[in-house]
């Protein structure tokens, strides 16, 4: 689905772009995308010389699922003291946390054609359990227990 984009990026910045094929959901559960980001990240990352990648300049993209895997992968090897360590990474309307899907960016664009709020619960439901089973739980915000919500509202709230 990406390709005409990757090879326009490569052809316009003058860079090697590697897109991955990982694994999808429902068929393959979490964390089987990641584990195919990351091992191919990986891989490149240490046959650099073989593509003639300067190592100082490494960066990791994606978009929707894709930014959360761009996302974990950075996190992954943000300590690697054994691996060229990434520049930058893009992340385009990535799938960050799934807390709430109640502030105000998922009810300012919970009708927006392609991923309505309740689609990205769906979608995001079925990457990390592969079952939709309490999508209502989830839109509603039930399925995070007190203590946990208040631990983390500091970082994901509407303040």
């Amino acid at each position: 689905t990406h390709e005409e984009l990757c090879c326009f990026l490569a052809r316009e910045s003058q860079s090697v772009v590697v897109s991955v094929g990982y694994r999808l959901a429902p068929e393959h559960k979490y964390p089987a995308a990641y584990e195919d980001c990351l091992s191919a990240t990986l891989h490149f990352l240490q046959h650099l010389q073989h593509y003639g990648v300067d190592p100082a300049r490494v960066t990791v993209c994606g978009d929707s699922a894709g930014g959360n895997l761009a996302a974990a992968v950075s996190q992954s090897l943000a300590g690697s003291s054994h691996l060229p360590r990434l520049r930058a990474q893009i992340l385009i309307y990535p799938g960050l946390q799934a807390l709430d899907f109640n502030l105000p960016s998922y009810q300012q664009n919970r009708g927006v054609p392609l991923l309505f709020r309740e689609r990205a619960v769906y979608y995001s439901l079925h990457y990390v359990q592969g079952d939709t089973s309490n999508l209502e739980e989830v839109l509603e915000g039930s399925h995070i227990p007190p203590d946990m919500r208040l631990k983390y509202s500091k970082w994901v709230s509407a303040e």
